[in-house]
Order: C-alpha cells, then sequence, then structure tokens
C-alpha cells in the first residue's frame, strides 16, 4: 500500500506530508459517513432503548478505532517508526494527559466490573442521579435530589470524570438488592392513645408495601449468592420512641428506589385520613407550655417558694 501512496505522490506533483493529511482526512470523512449511514438505517428498528444505546456505543468505538489505525498505517511506513512513534506518543500521555489516561483506566474499570451500568441510580462524591451515558473520559448522570425533594429529578445533567470510580464511593441503588428501606415519621401527643395509633400506622403500611415482600425476599437470596446481604425481617414494622414533643412512631418499609416519594405520599394521605376520624390520636408538634401554680392546683410553703 505504502509503495502505491509513494508513486502517486511522485506523480501528483505534491508532497509527502500534504498527501497523508489529505489521506487522513479522507479517511475520517469517510469512515464517519459510513457510521452515520449506518446509524441512520438502524435508528428505525424496533428494539429497547437500552440495546440502541449499546449498539450506538459498539459502532462509534468501532469507527474511532479504525480511524486511529488508518491514520497510523498511513503516517508510518514502517512498523520500526510506528513502535518508535507509539513508545513516545504513551510517554507524552503519561505526563501531560495523566488526568485522561486515569479517566480511560476508570472507564476500562466501569465496563469490566460494572460498579454501575446506564440506568442504574447511583450516588458518588455527593452527587446523585440516574447514569444515562458512559464514555471514555466520563459519564453522565440525570441529576435527583438536590432542592427536590423525595430523590425526584432535578431536570439537570452532570458529567462526571471516570477517575472519581477511583477516589469516591460509589452507591448503587440498582445493583444487588435493587430496594431500599424508607422511613416515615409520624408524632402523636403524649394524650393519645399511641397504641392504637401504631396499629393503624402498620395497617397503612403493610397495604402499600406488604405486596414487595415476597419478591424482596427473592432477590435478597440471590443477592447473599454475590454479597453478604442478610435481612431477618422484610415485611414493615413501625418502631416507638419518646421525644421531647410527644410519642415518635416511625414506619420502616421497602419501597423501590424511583418509587420513594409516591410511596410516602399514598401513606401519608391514609394516615391523615385516618387520623381525622380518631378522637383518640392527635398529631404533635412542638408547643411552649406555661405553668401556672394556682391553676395546676399546686401549693408550696414560702420556704419551698425562697429554695
Amino acid at each position: 500500500m505504502v509503495n502505491y501512496l509513494s508513486i502517486f505522490v511522485n506523480n501528483s506533483g505534491l508532497d509527502s506530508n500534504t498527501f497523508k493529511i489529505l489521506i487522513s482526512l479522507a479517511i475520517a470523512i469517510i469512515l464517519i459517513l459510513i457510521k452515520k449511514l449506518i446509524q441512520l438505517v438502524l435508528q428505525n428498528s424496533k428494539k429497547e432503548i437500552q440495546y440502541k444505546y449499546k449498539r450506538k456505543k459498539i459502532i462509534d468505538y468501532t469507527t474511532t478505532t479504525l480511524i486511529i489505525m488508518l491514520i497510523a498505517i498511513t503516517w508510518f511506513e514502517e512498523t520500526k517508526s510506528v513502535t518508535t512513534f507509539l513508545g513516545l506518543f504513551s510517554a507524552g500521555l503519561a505526563i501531560s494527559l495523566k488526568d485522561l489516561i486515569v479517566g480511560l483506566a476508570g472507564w476500562i474499570f466501569i465496563l469490566w466490573r460494572k460498579p454501575f451500568s446506564v440506568g442504574d441510580r447511583i450516588e458518588i462524591n455527593n452527587k446523585a442521579g440516574d447514569v444515562i451515558d458512559i464514555r471514555l473520559f466520563q459519564f453522565t448522570i440525570l441529576e435527583i435530589g438536590n432542592w427536590v425533594h423525595g430523590d425526584q429529578s432535578t431536570g439537570r445533567i452532570i458529567h462526571i470524570p471516570n477517575n472519581e470510580v477511583f477516589i469516591y464511593s460509589i452507591a448503587n441503588y440498582s445493583k444487588g438488592f435493587q430496594y431500599i428501606w424508607n422511613e416515615i415519621h409520624v408524632l402523636v401527643t403524649f394524650e393519645s392513645n399511641w397504641q392504637h395509633a401504631k396499629s393503624l400506622l402498620l395497617n397503612i403500611a403493610k397495604k402499600h408495601t406488604e405486596h414487595l415482600t415476597e419478591e424482596a425476599d427473592k432477590k435478597v437470596k440471590n443477592a447473599a449468592k454475590r454479597y453478604m446481604i442478610y435481612y431477618s425481617r422484610l415485611t414493615p414494622t413501625v418502631y416507638t420512641k419518646a421525644v421531647d414533643s410527644g410519642v415518635l412512631l416511625s414506619i420502616r418499609y421497602l419501597c423501590e428506589p424511583r418509587k420513594r416519594r409516591e410511596t410516602e405520599q399514598l401513606i401519608w394521605e391514609d394516615i391523615l385520613i385516618g387520623f381525622k376520624s380518631e378522637e383518640n390520636i392527635d398529631l404533635a408538634y412542638k408547643t411552649t407550655r406555661i405553668f401556672n401554680n394556682t391553676n395546676e392546683g399546686k401549693t408550696y410553703s414560702e420556704k419551698e417558694l425562697i429554695n
């Protein structure tokens, strides 16, 4: 191939470098056009979105690799020259592009170890969201939380360098157990019938979440084959605690990560409706009480008042 190119250069009157630049541009343009044509043909297929995404990434990576290889062959006529170039190129990258190299290593780590995949909900370095793209040097999440409560989307897209997978811990909502524990805290007054309130809350929690128990139990057993995950109880429960302003009843239940706010709303609506019809149950809140000895029917001696 190189001999034919040399003959063509000699006959065309172009210098070698100019000709190689033109060939490199032609290779890049032709392969990019072929990639666009393939994607155009395949874009109307009825495959799932995740499958289409993976197929697009494979086409992108293959095209990029072919462009680099063909341009390298064009510029370096001998194997020895290619080896020398790669050695110098690698040394330069190691010095000036350290962060990009670590990012590339992070990309390989993500594909190999799979701490998360596209579609997973994760949290890393205090940034949480759904993974929507993974590239050579960065991955992208659709942010949740922040000023929006209930783990719902903010609408912002955050690009995170791949090297952060080596620096920060990664919390994955979607892998392993695939459910999260959520708690709703209900505060009732000391004067309320808190035992009856606790019974009502437990029934409400079971109504909305107990159907998940059987499925969750199966997933816990599957996850236990890979991780040291063990739960003795997966059914919803209510815990009791006395605090300054009343009796705190905490509902603990399983829910799917993306339905935390929805289930919380449904449970709270039933709580408000249920408590409204109960005369001996009142929601508590912080109050200030003035104590008056006379009104309270308490008497003290002069000595006790002085002390």
